[in-house]
């Protein structure tokens, strides 16, 4: 046990008891016996690096270059996306993956290089392969986007022969000729004999101004910094800051932003990993610039990657047709939501929605945390503090607030609880080598663990949400899915070496423990769209894998209270939707502790702009409700709900693109002008969608801040003032709200003063045009959307608002940004 072992132990008992204490000591020591057992052990391994190109073979879409000791697969597909491959190792399977591999470009022609490499073409992007296997991708007019070194790999010997073999330290650079490694024999398809793949390291360079973004959930996003990065879904036993990582949901998606160009670079392995990242110099040492590097070791798994280079916009398009688009919420998971870790019963959840009623504050859902339970066992109720809960749900209902429900994977292992039960009769429970069902501790004591990487169990697990909605749940949040099993020391997570199904390829946790929770909300989604199919689900899910998008969104976990906390939300949002997760956001105030009333604001008026707005606590931490803050938050955090209100039918529209094109809600003010360094270094501010900035406050006492803009005119919401981009400018920022300006020309759905939609119409700048788009709510089913496309501009002294193609708006409009800021002369 370590210094950080006994921090979390301490805090771990002080969360859950001395008797759970006692139980995640026993977990802890099983675990590792069970690892020690079962896992090989690190011994001497054998190094390797591709060697020298020997010859290439097209085929449809690229082809395949052989090596003394590897090959290469390279693939483009029909919309660009790159695909890379050594050992053998193909697109598929993948967790990733949205069904089949995209189709390949039939016109990509495989050539020679110069000295002795390789050359792919295609129209949308350009792959050079060295002679010793240095892989470059350029856009077509040549540019260099990302080089990646040739690769090298370690094997553990599995031959009874005694083959010599090179000492498992050896760590060196990635040596281009393959000297000072052993030249093993070769099998058919270029891969070493009597070897087992084990770890392996790729280096990469990427332009010196680049800036690097994603790697899932991080909390000192969003630019990713120098340092070190794990891949391996954690929950830290305690609120998190920006300091903490690896969080609940990582990803080996790196979003790299430069001069030369945009790309999304995707390594498809669920091992864990580390991703050692160093920004580059310009003009270092004698004038030449030092390039950027990212360095990826993993613990085994295939060497295999996707490259999507293009704009913003389309880098995440190419990203969302590889991993499937973003499940659209429902029309109510985009107004505010309230939760809490400790609802006494069903007379509280009364009391505190009618508390939002009577002062007037918009509340659309409600969440139940583990406490509602019987006894903290999935599935269940407790009947004393909830005896009608279905009752209850349908008066919430009525008044427009529906019922969200927690659930945890890890099921009581207690004969007689009817989800374990059906689950042993299933043969549903993750086991050991020895075939014996894992036991972990959580909430609810000694418990097993669904293999949701079994397509079985999913279609079990799935059927299980038939209870949920029977007790009135429109809705459910997954937690504890890393998955998690208290432990007094080593990993809070199952053995390494528990079995898993894989899609019946067979593996262990190291394997599994990635898509764990991405397997959940498969079983979840598919579950519930069986159960209820003509009504679209909700689900978000604390951890996840590449692809969790196609079943729902997620949230920060248990983010610290505090400004730094605060902080971090903005980060992890903003990272989240550049790896295809478009819908998520923290709990407002922070989950461990209680905030000044001046920081629940600032956090509540950033959720407000957030897609999934959210407040939650811990059973420690004191209340959420807005008046319990004083009546000056009160009234304006009322305004910021009212506001939230008020750009539904623009969240709607923009859920709607999400799911269209992969364009998250929330972007960097750099998405339409990556090529602007400023703006690639801003980190404190946003775009909602293509017409709002939104500048949260993140410290403490400031009533102004200074904002980075992009090109162009952009007008403050509140005052009308208007203001020139690019550059900072100085906003008023008092507490009753945040600075959130409109771009010149944008036109945005809004609720109007009849309850119905109207466009909002920013006025152009003169000589210039504008434009926007409207999906309208199509409810809560699967039809199809309409989208509908405005253009604005000035004509005769009006400003013009008509639907592109010509024809007249077809909705009340309202221009802002006119002098004296009053409704004035259009036509729409």
């Amino acid at each position: 046990m370590d210094g950080r072992d006994l921090v979390r132990s301490v805090r771990m008992v002080k969360a859950v008891g001395p008797a759970q204490g006692l139980r995640s000591v026993r977990a802890a020591w099983r675990r590792s016996r069970a690892d020690a057992r079962a896992l090989p052990r690190r011994g001497a391994e054998r190094a390797r690096v591709p060697g020298e190109a020997r010859g290439a073979e097209p085929l449809p879409g690229g082809g395949v270059i052989r090596f003394a000791r590897s090959s290469l697969r390279v693939r483009v597909a029909a919309g660009g996306a790159v695909f890379c491959g050594w050992d053998g190792a193909g697109p598929e399977p993948s967790y990733a993956l949205a069904g089949a591999c995209p189709a390949v470009d039939p016109r990509v022609v495989l050539e020679p290089d110069k000295e002795g490499g390789w050359r792919i073409v295609s129209e949308r992007v350009l792959v050079v392969v060295s002679r010793f296997g240095a892989v470059e991708v350029r856009t077509p007019g040549g540019a260099l986007l990302r080089r990646e070194l040739p690769p090298r790999w370690w094997h553990r010997a599995e031959d009874a022969a005694g083959d010599s073999v090179v000492d498992g330290a050896v760590d060196g650079a990635v040596g281009v000729a393959g000297g000072g490694v052993e030249d093993f024999g070769a099998d058919g398809d270029g891969r070493p004999a009597g070897v087992v793949a084990s770890r392996w390291v790729q280096r990469s360079e990427v332009a010196a101004d680049a800036r690097f973004f994603g790697l899932g959930g991080r909390s000192a996003g969003p630019r990713l910094r120098d340092g070190v990065y794990r891949l391996w879904n954690t929950d830290p036993g305690g609120a998190f800051g920006p300091g903490d990582d690896p969080l609940y949901l990582t990803m080996p998606v790196q979003l790299v932003v430069a001069d030369a160009g945009t790309h999304l670079v995707f390594h498809d392995n669920s091992w864990d990993g580390r991703v050692s990242l160093h920004e580059g110099v310009e003009g270092a040492g004698s004038g030449h610039d030092r390039p950027g590097t990212c360095e990826l070791r993993m613990d085994g798994g295939p060497l295999r990657y996707w490259v999507v280079a293009g704009t913003p916009a389309r880098v995440l398009l190419g990203w969302a047709v590889l991993t499937g688009a973003p499940a659209l919420p429902p029309r109510w998971a985009l107004g505010y939501q309230h939760a809490r870790w400790g609802f006494g019963g069903a007379d509280e959840v009364r009391r505190v929605v009618a508390g939002y009623r009577e002062r007037g504050l918009p509340l659309s859902a409600l969440h139940l945390d583990i406490d509602h339970y019987d006894g903290h066992r999935v599935f269940t109720v407790d009947r004393e503090r909830f005896p009608d809960l279905p009752g209850l749900a349908g008066e919430l209902r009525a008044a427009g607030v529906r019922l969200v429900s927690i659930v945890d994977p890890a099921v009581k292992a207690e004969p007689g609880n009817a989800v374990y039960d059906s689950g042993v009769a299933a043969d549903a429970f993750v086991r050991d080598a020895r075939g014996q069902a894992v036991r972990g501790v959580v909430w609810p004591g000694e418990s097993v663990y669904p293999d949701f990487t079994d397509a079985r169990v999913r279609k079990w697990w799935g059927a299980l949400y038939a209870e949920r909605l029977a007790q009135g749940f429109a809705g459910v949040w997954h937690d504890m899915n890393e998955p998690v099993s208290f432990a007094a020391f080593g990993e809070s997570t199952l053995p390494r070496s528990a079995r898993h199904d894989l899609e019946g390829r067979g593996g262990d946790h190291r394997e599994a423990h990635n898509v764990y929770g991405l397997a959940m909300a498969q079983a979840a989604f598919e579950g519930l769209c069986e159960l209820r199919p003509g009504e679209r689900p909700f689900l978000f899910s604390r951890s996840g894998w590449a692809g969790l998008q196609r079943y729902g969104g997620t949230w920060s976990g248990d983010v610290a209270t505090g400004w730094p906390g605060l902080r971090a939300s903005l980060a992890l949002v903003l990272g989240l939707g550049l790896c295809g997760v478009p819908y998520s956001g923290p709990d407002v105030g922070g989950f461990s502790g209680v905030p000044s009333p001046e920081l629940y604001l600032r956090w509540f008026q950033l959720g407000a702009y957030l897609p999934l707005f959210r407040t939650h606590s811990a059973l420690w931490a004191g209340r959420r409700e807005p008046w319990e803050y004083g009546d000056e938050v009160l009234e304006h955090a009322r305004a910021a709900l009212r506001e939230r209100t008020r750009l539904v039918p623009y969240f709607v529209t923009l859920g709607q693109l999400a799911r269209l094109s992969g364009a998250p809600y929330v972007r960097p003010v750099w998405w339409s002008a990556p090529r602007d360094r400023a703006l690639r270094d801003c980190e404190d501010a946003f775009l909602l969608g293509d017409s709002l900035l939104v500048a949260p406050v993140l410290e403490a006492g400031a009533v102004r801040r200074a904002v980075r803009l992009p090109r162009g005119r952009w007008y403050d919401t509140a005052t009308g003032r208007a203001y020139g981009g690019p550059g900072r400018v100085w906003v008023e920022a008092p507490l009753s709200r945040i600075p959130v300006l409109a771009r010149a020309g944008a036109v945005l759905p809004v609720v109007g003063a009849d309850g119905g939609t109207e466009l909002e119409v920013w006025a152009p700048a003169v000589g210039r045009t504008g434009g926007g788009v409207v999906v309208p709510d199509g409810g809560d089913g699967w039809r199809r959307p309409e989208v509908e496309r405005f253009t604005s501009r000035w004509e005769g002294g009006r400003v013009v608002v008509e639907r592109r193609g010509g024809g007249p708006a077809g909705y009340p409009v309202r221009v802002r940004g006119l002098a004296g800021e009053g409704a004035g002369p259009v036509d729409g």
